[in-house]
């Protein structure tokens, strides 16, 4: 089991305190490894401590979807623990119509006695009647597909013995599914595990969620959002493409589609933001999936974008790291990412341009020319895939890509 200390220093904190921890993120990222991991280092404080496991994927548990026959029987399970403390372990709890109830009864009832943590592959989990039930009284953390340190670690555990380029190339193509990058797999394979996880969303966590009824026609916006993850995004350009191709749909049933992919953690929305005028604009975002391996998988094995790709990279590795991010325009110019978080109660922020190669005056002018329009002093960086960097110019810092996603963050 790779250990994920970027996840699990946020939550130790918060072991033992009443609020209810919930874990979030695409399914098959990590999540179910994540509570093993927290529950060993339980274990390890308190080689006694009771806990309960229930995950609700396995068919060995389908009556306890059942919320009444959920809470009987945990209730029961807690009452012969008593007066020991019980902690609780619930696995896609998403699959449990009513569960907000069952999570608002044991906390109020057993109080102390209980520590509960749930997983959850939907972004509803946290804004339907949980959050009316126990506002207040959660705290939610959003697990990522593996960054490019933790693939190399997993690969390092499997003996896999080449240079840190060479993992780089395999990363672009194979992503950060965890599962996947434990194994050694033939790109058939790989490709062929991508496509089962992609089809597993969208039939699971979108179409049955959502009843969705034209499966096909969301595979196709899908499609077209996938192969155009980093560029400006707007809902009447899929409506004119898929016009283009015959098909004819609203804006409307584009938004909901994309809105469902969102909440299934498939895709990630990044707005603009205008550093003039300090606000967000309502248009013109952006979409990235959650896994550029995905990507790869559905349209080729290519570098075709690979500007893009590297986009998408840096995004997950912003996000992983806690990062709030935007996209800044300044003066008809575009930043590739605004990114801020508050650490020890202060504010940081970092402006990043993400370039494949600096292999022209044009694109250097292009890459340094916005951030250049910058006035504040927080941190600039162009990150390229050049042997060789330039250093600083003008404060802003040009660093290889691999080695800024390898630092500590």
């Amino acid at each position: 089991m790779i250990q994920r200390p970027k996840y699990l220093q946020k939550i130790l904190p918060f072991i033992d305190t009443e609020l209810i921890k919930v874990i979030t993120g695409v399914r098959r990222s990590g999540k179910s490894f994540l509570l093993e991991a927290i529950k060993e280092k339980i274990l390890e404080t308190n080689p006694q401590a009771k806990t309960i496991e229930l995950n609700f994927e396995e068919l060995s548990i389908e009556h306890l979807k059942e919320y009444h026959l959920l809470n009987d029987y945990l209730t029961e399970k807690i009452e012969e623990n008593l007066p020991t403390k019980t902690y609780i372990f619930l696995d896609e709890i998403q699959e449990v119509n009513g569960f907000e109830r069952v999570i608002n009864s044991l906390r109020a009832t057993y109080q102390e006695k209980v520590d509960i943590y749930i997983t959850g592959s939907n972004a509803r989990l946290l804004s339907g009647e949980l959050s009316t039930l126990i506002g207040g009284r959660f705290i939610s953390f959003e697990v990522y597909p593996f960054t490019f340190d933790e693939y190399i670690l997993a690969k390092k555990e499997q003996g896999v013995a080449i240079s840190t380029e060479e993992h780089f190339q395999n990363y672009l193509t194979d992503g950060g599914m965890p599962f996947l990058a434990t194994q050694n797999f033939s790109p058939n394979n790989k490709d062929n595990y991508l496509r089962d996880i992609y089809h597993s969303i969208v039939l699971k966590d979108i179409i049955e969620r959502n009843e969705i009824r034209d499966s096909d026609l969301l595979k196709r916006i899908y499609r077209f959002i996938i192969g155009n993850v980093g560029r400006i995004f707007s809902t009447s350009s899929v409506v004119k493409y898929l016009k283009n191709e015959s098909i004819n749909t609203s804006v409307t049933t584009v938004n909901n589609y994309i809105g469902a992919g969102v909440d299934a953690y498939f895709l990630i929305p990044v707005r603009r933001y205008d550093l003039q005028g300090k606000k967000l604009l309502k248009t013109q975002e952006k979409l990235y999936t959650v896994d550029h391996g995905l990507r790869q998988a559905l349209l080729g094995r290519n570098m075709q974008d690979i500007e893009l790709i590297l986009e998408n990279i840096v995004l997950l590795e912003l996000k992983s790291r806690g990062y709030e991010v935007t996209i800044g325009t300044t003066n008809n110019l575009e930043i590739d990412f605004i990114a801020e978080r508050t650490c020890h109660n202060q504010l940081e922020r970092i402006y990043i341009q993400v370039s494949y190669l600096l292999a022209s005056d044009s694109t250097i002018e292009r890459e340094f020319g916005s951030l250049k329009k910058v006035a504040d002093n927080y941190p600039k960086f162009v990150l390229t895939m050049d042997p060789i960097t330039r250093g600083n110019i003008d404060g802003i810092v040009h660093r290889k890509l691999i080695d800024w996603l390898l630092e500590i963050s």
